[in-house]
């Protein structure tokens, strides 16, 4: 025991501190195998006093040994609580000085009561106390609920202040299903909540929902403020762990990890399990849709802020609480909501309701995340089909002025970037949440059309009715019991709100995800006229041209939504010649084009697919009109436009760097050449590259660059139907024929004119090196 009684602190210095963390441990080990704690640390008292003094313990030490004495299998637990409480005063202020420095980054030095704590096997204690039950059917008296929250309360501070201590408890599976016995009862729920999901954050294998025992009668048993906050726990078992920023993103990459796995993930299996539990996707929808005055009173709305407030972690949320609280007082005059006969009641009756807002934003936050991850699963279908039964829609279009989009919030919003882990105020969150909710139910599936009312589902059938063209099949099949009530549709009051954001808002990019999520898919020329006649067109126009608008990330949506509304439609590029009607119009417009092709080559595809299709339409009198004074048609007609674009697309992607988010590129480059080839300018085409090469002093570059792309293009789509099918539907182009394009540009014969080897000489060959490695 001399190192405990050296001069030096035990947080300071490495090897001193590991090992006295040795003797602590064998200390604990001692304490469990029933010899006793007091057995590790029998010494003077004066000198232990002397060298607490001397190592600042605060007593922490002395406090564990009779928190242990006090604890025995016969205790009362009286003196255990005592003892918990004044260690918890010890701890709980490092935990708040943590949360209120925004949880900068954890040093044993900054927090040595925490660390003092954990090295003399305070968190073990605590673990070993918490399960008691589990261990043995010895223990006659029971702890009460309120020295189980006190143990769990100090656990949590343990974690939020030395990650050492979170990851060890992560470490131990048997601890982590034993906490979820304590979500049965309300009074250890929310603190039990709270640790469990600390824990799951850091473990690094993700739990299996179907180990917790009884999941579905613990679900179940939840009311809906206990559920909305599970959802918290579940956000993390479903969600497939974050790939993180670097090479991993790659296609390559996402590739090989796909031929290794081949047995559905954990996050997969987990959500398996959650649908098959009885009523949850109901209850969620239930949830989500819920106005604020049918959540509970206020008294146990005001109890459980309480909760959270000793629970030190949400301090900040408190803050956002309050500080909302005070805008909607200011802006108390104009409330149109449920809430617009707060007016007359005085401020400090007004700040609990205005936190229940809040507080029922924050729930939804929760449930709208979980309901998103599952509508982007594999269960997509089933998942889809019960959100329409149970109305989600409807419900969400019935919240959107009075609490999605209140009108009071829109213009006093911090502008945060399209990451969704920012640290957002608790409405910004819900506003992104919800645009990816209607995002993910959008993409490519029929029941898109719920999100309109009866009255505009009308209007869709009688734009074709009126264009002499058939209507969509799912337009028809629609059950429409299910669709929006009111005069407004979901999609329409969303058109709304996007006119009105301020031209960098990251709204703006998710606004415009959602709505051309609406388009994506097999092109609809009524779904394309109903976005047309509400002004879409000259919106999107206006913010790429004339709003000044810098944002990478708004501007790429909205390429791609114009590229979606504007393909194959006569009347969307007629309108666009009317908007930009001047050439410094046009040239702003293709230079924003041009600063970033990653990014706008969905809409130059757009514009080549057009352009093809309507130059085979010359007997219709509008189009030739339209091919004859539409700038941009005329800009993409001249082959040395294509060629540039060509060029580039080529030249900026290689297959080392295929992401999901550059892969477009070589689909647009494709694009070019199927039409090409189409019309016999296939070699053309090839033989231009080849002199781009020469002209830049780089032959062979481009075209064996062409070359590794395609062949990892047929290794990535060939076995993939979706994504097979998401080209054939988005370029109206049957993918047998991309398959045969790049099979013809792959061929082997060098008197081929349509095989890219015959454009390359031999010196510059590099067709035997294997770029795709193991992958190929």
């Amino acid at each position: 025991m001399a190192m405990l009684l050296g001069p030096e602190s035990p947080w300071r210095g490495g090897k001193k501190r590991s090992r006295n963390r040795n003797i602590v441990t064998r200390i604990r080990h001692s304490q469990i195998a029933g010899r006793g704690f007091s057995r590790g640390t029998q010494l003077p008292e004066s000198l232990l006093q002397e060298r607490d003094k001397r190592a600042k313990w605060h007593g922490i030490p002395v406090l564990l040994q009779e928190l242990y004495e006090s604890s025995h299998l016969n205790s009362d637990y009286t003196r255990t609580h005592i003892v918990l409480k004044e260690l918890s005063s010890l701890l709980s202020m490092e935990a708040m000085s943590f949360v209120t420095e925004d949880r900068k980054t954890a040093q044993e030095s900054t927090f040595p009561n925490t660390y003092t704590f954990d090295l003399f096997g305070g968190v073990d204690l605590l673990v070993e106390l918490l399960m008691r039950p589990s261990l043995t059917t010895l223990q006659k008296p029971k702890m009460n609920d309120d020295l189980v929250k006190d143990c769990l309360s100090v656990l949590y501070n343990c974690c939020i202040c030395t990650e050492g201590v979170t990851k060890s408890l992560a470490s131990r599976d048997d601890f982590v299903l034993f906490l979820f016995t304590f979500m049965t009862n309300k009074k250890t729920f929310l603190q039990t909540a709270t640790l469990i999901e600390d824990i799951l954050g850091v473990k690094k294998e993700m739990i299996q929902l179907e180990w917790i025992p009884n999941l579905s009668g613990l679900v179940q048993s939840f009311d809906q403020q206990q559920l909305a906050n599970f959802c918290r726990i579940l956000s993390v078992t479903i969600s497939e762990p974050d790939v993180g920023n670097d090479d991993k993103h790659t296609l390559l990459a996402k590739n090989a990890q796909q031929k290794r796995n081949t047995s559905p993930s954990r996050a997969e299996v987990n959500q398996v399990t959650l649908l098959n539990i009885p009523g949850f996707i109901e209850r969620l929808c239930k949830l989500a849709t819920r106005k604020v005055s049918e959540a509970t009173g206020t008294s146990n709305f005001l109890q459980e802020l309480e909760e959270w407030y000793t629970w030190l972690d949400n301090t900040l949320v408190l803050d956002a609480l309050m500080q909302i609280a005070t805008d909607e007082a200011e802006h108390s005059s104009t409330e149109s909501s449920d809430e617009s006969t707060l007016a007359t009641i005085p401020l400090r009756h007004r700040l609990p309701q205005s936190m229940k807002i809040v507080h029922e934003i924050m729930y939804k936050v929760e449930v709208l995340y979980v309901l998103c991850v599952l509508l982007m699963g594999r269960q997509r279908n089933q998942v889809h089909k019960m959100l329409a039964e149970f109305r989600l829609i409807p419900g969400l279009n019935n919240l959107f002025e009075k609490l999605i989009w209140r009108k009071y919030t829109t213009s006093n919003h911090v502008v945060h970037g399209q990451n969704e882990n920012c640290d957002c105020s608790p409405e910004i969150s819900f506003k992104i949440q919800f645009l990816r909710l209607l995002q993910s139910f959008s993409d490519h599936h029929e029941n898109k059309y719920l999100l309109l009312n009866a009255q505009e589902l009308n209007e869709l059938s009688a734009i074709s009715l009126k264009a002499n063209i058939p209507e969509v099949e799912a337009l028809v099949n629609t059950d429409r019991s299910l669709v929006c009530d009111g005069k407004k549709g979901l999609l329409t009051r969303l058109l709304t709100v996007m006119k009105r954001e301020p031209p960098d808002s990251s709204f703006r990019f998710w606004q415009a995800r959602a709505v051309e999520s609406f388009l994506r898919g097999a092109t609809s020329y009524a779904d394309q006229m109903f976005l047309l006649k509400r002004g879409l067109l000259e919106h999107i126009l206006f913010c790429i041209i004339d709003s000044g608008c810098k944002s990478r990330d708004v501007l790429q949506s909205y390429f791609d939504l114009l590229g979606e509304l504007m393909k194959f439609n006569i009347d969307a590029f007629k309108r666009f010649n009317k908007y930009v009607n001047t050439e410094e119009k046009f040239q702003v417009f293709l230079t924003q084009i041009n600063s970033s092709l990653v990014d706008s080559n969905m809409l130059v595809r757009c514009i080549v697919l057009s352009l093809d299709r309507f130059e085979s339409q010359t007997e219709d009198v509008k189009v030739v009109e339209v091919l004859s004074e539409c700038c941009l048609l005329s800009y993409m007609a001249r082959v040395e436009n294509r060629l540039s674009f060509l060029f580039r697309l080529v030249n900026i992607i290689n297959v080392q760097t295929l992401t999901q988010e550059n892969v477009s590129c070589l689909n647009t480059s494709l694009v070019v050449l199927m039409l090409a080839r189409r019309r016999g300018k296939l070699p053309f085409y090839l033989n231009a590259l080849r002199e781009k090469e020469y002209a830049e002093k780089y032959p062979g570059c481009l075209l064996n660059n062409f070359h590794n792309l395609l062949r990892f293009w047929q290794h990535h789509y060939l076995n993939k139907d979706k994504d097979s099918t998401c080209l054939e539907n988005s370029s109206c182009i049957p993918f047998s024929f991309w398959k045969e394009t790049v099979s013809v540009l792959l061929g082997e014969d060098r008197t081929c004119p349509c095989a890219i080897i015959s454009y390359i000489d031999e010196p510059y060959m590099e067709l035997d090196r294997d770029l795709l490695g193991p992958h190929g």
